[in-house]
Parts: structure tokens; C-alpha cells; sequence
């Protein structure tokens, strides 16, 4: 019996965080997690600036979408009044961790997204994506208790989700400079060294 439950628990890690769980209501019907916050929610904004987390990069626009990099889709920042379109972002390497505070791994992971974003620099760009998260208020403490210092995006809808069609979360997606998605790993990072390594064989930047 105690194989069997452990090779579940197993399973559930390697599969990812599919999403929360909803609470219920009276009745047994499950009540939906409701939009985000508005982005100039100004309690956010300043927990967003007491945990040190920066504010997202304006993109330009004007870029044509690829085929085979990041959707045209518009996100907003992480306790911040500005918006980012994803098909926009050029001109440097750049890693994104797709996550949510209620995701286990996401939580294991956590440590060598911290690392990966001090020795960046400017070098490559590390960006975070909240997803499908009901709670942005203790997504920004989670941020902060991580160490994260780099700006993060919320998909409180999962559009991502649906135009990438990722089954599970967490899933890091390594983007070289012209905007090609040249990796998607699916899974938690298992240590600082493991995710150094993918950025050095998929972007060629050694950290």
C-alpha cells in the first residue's frame, strides 16, 4: 500500500502543477478563481516595490510574430501598471519560468531561478510568469521570500497555457535573441547547475 501512494506522489511531481484547487460553496459547485486584481491596485504596487522586484521592460512593438517563437499575447506586470506584449521581446537571450505559488515544484525550483538571476546581469534576460494564480498578493510574497529580483507577468487566464499548450506547470521556456523558442522544458529544475547548463547549451551564454 505505502509503494503504491508513493509512486502516485511520484507521478503527481513529474506530471507538474495542473492547477488549483478550486474551494467549494454550498451546493458542491466549485467557484472559479475570478480575474486578477486591476494592474493599478496600489497595494500591490507598493508590496510589489517593498519585496524588490523591478518593473517589466515597455516593449517597443513593431515585431512581427514567429512561428516558432512566443505568442502575440499582452500580459500585464506583476504588481504594476504596465502591460508586455510577449512576441515583442528581442535583442538579448532570455529565459522564462512559468509558475504559481500554490505549485509545489514551482517551489522546489525557486532557488535556482534566484541564482540564475544573479549572475545574468544583462547578459540574459529572466522573466517570470504567474499563471492561473487567484492570489497575486501572496504570489509577490512568494517572489520575495525566493529572493527573486527580476520582473514578473501575471496570466491569471492561462492564455498562455492555451496558445503554447502546456499540459502543467512548472515549464521554462529558453528564448534566444531573435525570439525563437530554441527550449521547453517541462518539470522543476532540479539544481542551479542543471538550469546553468541549459542556458549555456540552448542560448551559448556562460554564466
Amino acid at each position: 500500500m505505502r509503494r503504491w501512494l508513493a509512486a502516485l506522489a511520484a507521478v503527481g511531481l513529474l506530471a507538474g502543477c495542473a492547477g488549483p484547487v478550486a474551494p467549494k460553496v454550498p451546493g458542491g459547485s466549485p467557484t472559479t478563481s475570478g480575474a486578477a486584481p486591476a494592474a493599478s491596485d496600489p497595494t500591490l504596487i507598493a508590496q510589489r516595490k517593498a519585496a524588490g522586484l523591478p518593473d517589466c521592460e515597455v516593449t517597443a512593438g513593431g515585431a512581427t510574430p514567429l512561428p516558432v517563437g512566443l505568442p502575440d499575447l499582452e500580459l500585464r506586470c506583476l504588481g504594476s501598471d504596465r502591460a508586455v506584449n510577449l512576441a515583442q521581446l528581442r535583442g538579448r537571450p532570455m529565459v522564462i519560468n512559468v509558475w504559481a505559488q500554490w505549485c509545489g515544484p514551482c517551489r522546489q525550483e525557486a532557488p535556482s531561478f534566484a541564482q540564475l538571476a544573479k549572475r545574468a546581469g544583462d547578459r540574459v534576460r529572466v522573466l517570470g510568469i504567474d499563471l492561473d494564480d487567484p492570489d497575486p498578493a501572496a504570489a509577490i510574497e512568494f517572489a520575495r521570500a525566493s529572493g527573486w529580483t527580476y520582473p514578473h507577468l501575471v496570466d491569471a487566464t492561462s492564455q498562455l497555457k492555451s496558445k503554447m499548450a502546456m499540459a502543467g506547470i512548472p515549464i521554462t521556456l529558453f528564448v534566444d535573441a531573435e525570439g525563437r523558442v530554441v527550449l521547453r522544458r517541462t518539470g522543476g529544475i532540479e539544481s542551479p547547475d542543471e538550469l546553468l547548463g541549459l542556458v549555456k547549451d540552448y542560448l551559448g551564454v556562460t554564466l
